[in-house]
């Protein structure tokens, strides 16, 4: 486990590897699972601005899922995630023309029509946030349907802080993904 500043990131996030590969998984971690994406309470606004520019993305089941429950929802547990269709797919989520599960909220963010990129959650899979009392630690999220972005992220020697260098970024900043690099050189230097 390595300290940077008021986070605990955990070994696995150093040392296993991980590349998504898109064209074997073909996104599944999309409609896998039975909840939404996390979302965390200052993400509800942009959820909600970019329901309307989404929906040309969607299918028609997805807007009308969108339309009578809103793009969150608000679990058992006091937990906020996306809204699924049927306990499912999430309802942004939407099939290219390769039938690769993609986010409809990160498309709209790449063709210019909202600054928000996609939850936050999504964005740093596989790795998970765990509150703590004095700390977030940082955990990697071990999923059988990631098992091709494991054997990618082997092949080409990437462990998951590196293939997430910028969600981890936009999370916590680049001074905190530079001591991270710097203590991860000491990790490594002298386990």
């Amino acid at each position: 486990m390595i300290e940077v500043g008021n986070t605990l990131v955990s070994d696995d996030v150093i040392e296993e590897a991980f590349v998504c590969d898109l064209t074997k998984c073909k996104g599944a971690c999309c409609v896998e699972g039975d909840l939404g994406a996390p979302l965390l309470e200052e993400e509800l606004e942009e959820i909600d601005k970019v329901i309307e520019m989404v929906k040309p993305y969607l299918t028609k089941e997805a807007i009308a899922v969108l339309e009578k429950e809103g793009g969150y929802l608000l679990d058992e547990d006091g937990d906020l995630s996306t809204t699924t269709i049927n306990g499912k797919e999430c309802a942004f989520a939407f099939y290219d023309e390769n039938k690769i599960l993609k986010c409809s909220i990160e498309q709209a963010h790449k063709e210019g029509k909202t600054d928000f990129k996609k939850p936050i959650s999504c964005h740093l899979y596989p790795i998970r946030i765990s509150k703590l009392p004095d700390f977030e630690a940082l955990n990697y999220d071990r999923w059988q349907i990631c098992s091709p972005a494991c054997d990618l992220g082997k092949e080409l020697k990437v462990p998951v802080y590196k293939f997430l260098k910028d969600a981890l970024i936009r999370k916590y900043g680049e001074d905190w993904y530079k001591e991270l690099e710097e203590k991860v050189y000491d990790f490594k230097k002298y386990p």
